[in-house]
Order: structure tokens, then sequence, then C-alpha cells
């Protein structure tokens, strides 16, 4: 088997592209993947295309190797988007590898380790304040509209939900959305009113085992980060979840709060998770397939298991990015719970063969070969960017 082509798709979502690989071989099998930040889309693609050189002619089924290749013919564009396309293609790979020995990609790592697996209901509220036009739905515009979305969640089954800051007003927006000038990574009186407001909020709607995270991305610096997070204690969070690619200050703030602390979905591979590890700085460790691939995931979530932590796998794009993530979840031994968008663009049912099945927000791992559905792709260059 050799490989003949690769291609790639970038698909209209609600904030940024979804983004597609497709490898084909000459034995007519074609292995697809969901990949990389959608806001990086023309260069995302350009870099596909490039370290496609390398794998074109090949045996598409030794994946270690033309991963490993990749990496070294890259290092003069270590990280980022470079592994983004490298995992674009590596992901591909693997779902050739499946189908071609007819067995899901979890089976050929050891899985399954799980036939579920657990999910919370992710961007609860946040995409019906920034993305309702898109959506065609009513915006918020009140505290009681809050309540109407929250309850969304146990009404559907759903134990757990994450969301993001919001700011009251007619209609809310969120703390990345429609604000003026630069906020320096600075904790606010008027952020932290909100937050606390919010959570308030949700937290009466859902009444107490509900499980809340919130996720605060790079928007503040460590003091913000310590300020908000004490602030929220009452609220008994799942985990406040952000970004910062300082170790010792991940630390320190989860050292000042009894909130449960949620980092790493920035880093790609291992060697970048390992001062996280070293200083145990997170309760929960976020890992993304669909950023840095199968292998190096496995491999974080292996180093999590050796430092006694549970990963909770980062996943909000297409369907292909959730059959990913439920092999990752069926092949490694310390999941706490994994992400999962039921509101999307209204046409990801379109993108995909089959659906993941999802019922009261637990997920069946497919036992189909290769990620467990294909690409439609006739949908993919209808909906094309």
């Amino acid at each position: 088997m050799k490989v003949t082509a690769v291609e790639t798709f970038a698909v209209k979502g609600l904030s940024s592209p979804l983004m597609f690989c497709a490898i084909r071989t000459d034995e007519g099998i074609t292995g697809y993947s969901e990949f990389g930040g959608g806001r990086l889309a023309h260069g995302l693609c350009g870099l596909v295309k490039d370290l496609s050189a390398y794998i074109i002619g090949k045996d598409p089924r030794a994946v270690e190797a033309h991963y490993i290749q990749m990496l070294r013919v890259s290092q003069e564009a270590y990280g980022g988007a470079t592994w983004q396309a490298i995992a674009g293609i590596e992901l591909a790979l693997w779902d050739i590898k499946g189908k071609a020995i007819g067995m899901p990609v979890h089976e050929l790592v050891g899985g399954p380790t799980r036939t579920h697996q657990k999910v919370y209901w992710s961007h609860m509220l946040s995409y019906q304040i920034g993305s309702y036009e898109k959506l065609g739905t009513e915006p918020i515009r009140s505290y009681d509209d809050v309540r109407k979305v929250v309850s969304q969640a146990a009404e559907q089954g759903y134990d757990t939900f994450k969301t993001n800051i919001a700011f009251p007003g007619n209609p809310f927006t969120r703390l990345d959305q429609g604000r003026s000038g630069p906020h320096d990574q600075t904790l606010t009186r008027e952020t932290l009113n909100a937050a606390v407001k919010q959570l308030e909020v949700m937290r009466d709607e859902v009444g107490p085992d509900m499980g809340i995270c919130l996720d605060v991305n790079q928007h503040f610096k460590a003091d913000g980060h310590i300020r908000l997070a004490k602030a929220l204690e009452p609220f008994n969070l799942t985990w406040m979840e952000f970004d910062n690619l300082d170790a010792k200050s991940v630390r320190m703030v989860k050292d000042s709060t009894s909130t449960p602390i949620c980092t790493g979905e920035q880093r790609l591979a291992p060697l970048n998770y390992r001062d996280l590890f070293e200083l145990r700085a997170m309760d929960v460790c976020k890992v993304d397939v669909q950023w840095q691939g199968f292998i190096p995931s496995r491999r974080v979530a292996n180093m999590a298991e050796l430092y006694d932590i549970n990963i909770a796998p980062h996943n909000f794009n297409g369907h292909l990015s959730t059959f990913q993530t439920m092999n990752l979840c069926a092949s490694v031994s310390n999941v706490k719970i994994s992400e999962s968008d039921p509101v999307q663009i209204p046409y990801r049912d379109e993108l995909v063969t089959e659906l993941p099945e999802i019922n009261n927000g637990i997920v069946t791992i497919s036992k189909r070969p290769g990620w467990g559905t294909d690409l439609n792709e006739a949908a993919l260059k209808k909906y094309a960017v």
C-alpha cells in the first residue's frame, strides 16, 4: 500500500474554520482526520502540503516512523502550527491503518480500556451568547435567559458543563467578544463581579450536584487567576481552567485556592508538559488530540499517570474530533471526563457518515475500523471557507 495524495479541507465553523485532512492510497483506502486550530487555516493547509512530500509514495501503515520523520525534518519550525499540521497527517495515517486491519484505532494500541466515556457539555451559554445568529437562536438578554440555557444540561442528561465568563447587557457579551481596548490580562473588578454573579445564578439554577467548570483561557495573569479562583470557591467548581505557559505561576495559583485547577491544552508533546507534572501544578491535565496528534497525546496521558494525574481531553470541534478523542480515551487508563459540544454549526452532522452515540452525557466507544466514521467530502466542499 502506498500514499498517493494528501488533501485538506477548511469548513466554516462557529468562530473559526474546522480543519480536515484526507490521505488517499493506491488500494482505495482513504484515511481522514480532524486537526489543528482553524484560525490558522491557510497556514495549516500549506504546512500539510509541505509535509505531505515525506509520505507520498510511502506505506502509510508505518505511522510512528512517519511521525518521527515529520518532526525531524521540520525542526527549524519547532512546535505550534507545524505540530498541528503533523497531527493532521498522523491522525489520518492511523485511520488508514485501522481500516486496513479492520480494527478501531484504540485496538491497535492495547485498548479498549473502556466501552463508554462520560463527557461534559462544553461552551454552555458561550455559543448562545457569541454565535446566536449562526445558531438561529435568540440572544441572551437577562439572567433569566441564562437560567433557561443552563437548565438544558440536566434536561439532556449531562451532570457537568463548562462555561466562560459573560458580561450582562442587551445582549450579553463574552470576555473575548466586544471588549474595547486591551485589558493587559488584568482581572478588573467588573470582570470579577460578572464572573461571581454568573456562577451564583448558574449554581442556584442547577443545584449543588451539577458539575460546573469555568474556562478563563489566557485572559489573566497569575494574580488575577488567584483572585478569581478564591472568589469562586463557594460555588464548588469541578475546575477552573486557564492557560499559562509558566508552570511555576500555575503552581502558585493551585496553591492559593481550594478550587481545582485544569490546564495544559496549549502544551504540545510530552516534553512540554514535564514542568507542569514535576511541579504537580494542576489537578487535571488538558490534552488535545487534534492539536498534537494521537501518538503524543497517549504519551502525555501515560506521563500524567506516572504523576498520579487524570486527563480531560480537549474536544470542541466536529464529530470526527469526538471519534478521535474517544479512541484516545479507550486507549489509556486515566481519564477524568472528556469535552463535548452538543451545540455547534447547524450542518455539523452532514460532515460525517456516522454520528457519535451520546446518551445522557455518555459516549459509546465506536468499534468500527479506524476512527469509526468517514468524512462526507461533498459536504466539506459545500461548506468550505
